[in-house]
């Protein structure tokens, strides 16, 4: 049965991926993004039932407006992938950047907070649904440099862990997806663009790609109704923790 999958940051990265990986299940979807040539380029390559909103998620009004404008026949979403997020340099916690700081908080925190409130609602109202926050290791545990990401990401856990709480006595369902070292964009936006350093990251250790997590999350939203995939950790073979990684 084809769902409507919602994913955010759908224009690069995991977010790119997991478009791909729904439409090749057949899915319908509702891709979001804040470049809305790049939106109608992966609708043109996609073909099949997409529909795409232009809006940052850190604007909740905006956000608020284009989703409770959907046409009825999208408004049904079954599965809401909250994948937009980033992070911003890397420095000790006393030398951060504050507009970093709060692009981050702003993102991977509140984006994702208006999201859930906008959607799961009507998922509420079917008693039908899943949500699948695309958190990470470095919500395990701090690394350097990684503090205030990794604060983001460790709320991730507690925002998805606390959803679970809440919609226990429904048929809703929610993963939180952790993965370690991806090779997308990631690094060049924490980097602010310095190509040589976020090339860096990914030296002597063969990372993870954007379709693997991505079929993680195509696996967890097609489990058996009774099946909820709480929590996954997603590392290359060479990464141990978000600090460990092996490189040869």
């Amino acid at each position: 049965m084809k769902k409507i999958v919602f994913i955010t940051g759908a224009t690069s990265g995991i977010g790119l991926a997991c478009a791909r990986k729904f439409a090749a299940n057949g899915d319908r979807l509702i891709l979001t993004g804040r470049n809305i040539q790049r939106l109608n380029e992966i609708k043109q390559e996609l073909g099949g039932e997409v529909t795409t909103l232009a809006f940052d998620v850190r604007d909740r009004e905006n956000a608020t407006a284009l989703i409770s404008g959907l046409p009825e026949e999208w408004k049904k979403i079954d599965v809401l992938v909250n994948n937009a997020g980033l992070a911003l340099g890397l420095e000790p916690e006393y030398e951060g950047d504050l507009d970093d700081w709060e692009t981050m908080i702003d993102t991977n925190i509140k984006g994702l907070l208006t999201m859930t409130r906008l959607i799961v609602p009507g998922m509420v109202e079917r008693n039908s649904g899943h949500i699948i926050n695309i958190g990470s290791v470095a919500g395990d545990a701090a690394y350097a440099g990684g503090n205030v990401y990794c604060a983001t990401k460790a709320a991730v856990k507690a925002l998805s862990d606390g959803l679970r709480i809440d919609v226990a006595n429904t048929e809703i369902r929610v993963t939180n997806l952790k993965p370690g070292l991806v090779e997308t964009n990631f690094s060049n936006i924490r980097f602010h663009g310095d190509y040589e350093r976020a090339a860096n990251v990914y030296k002597g250790v063969k990372p993870l790609t954007g379709d693997d997590i991505a079929d993680v999350a195509v696996f967890a939203a097609n489990a058996p109704a009774h099946v909820q995939i709480a929590e996954v950790l997603i590392l290359a073979t060479h990464q141990a923790s978000g600090s460990v990684i092996i490189r040869k």
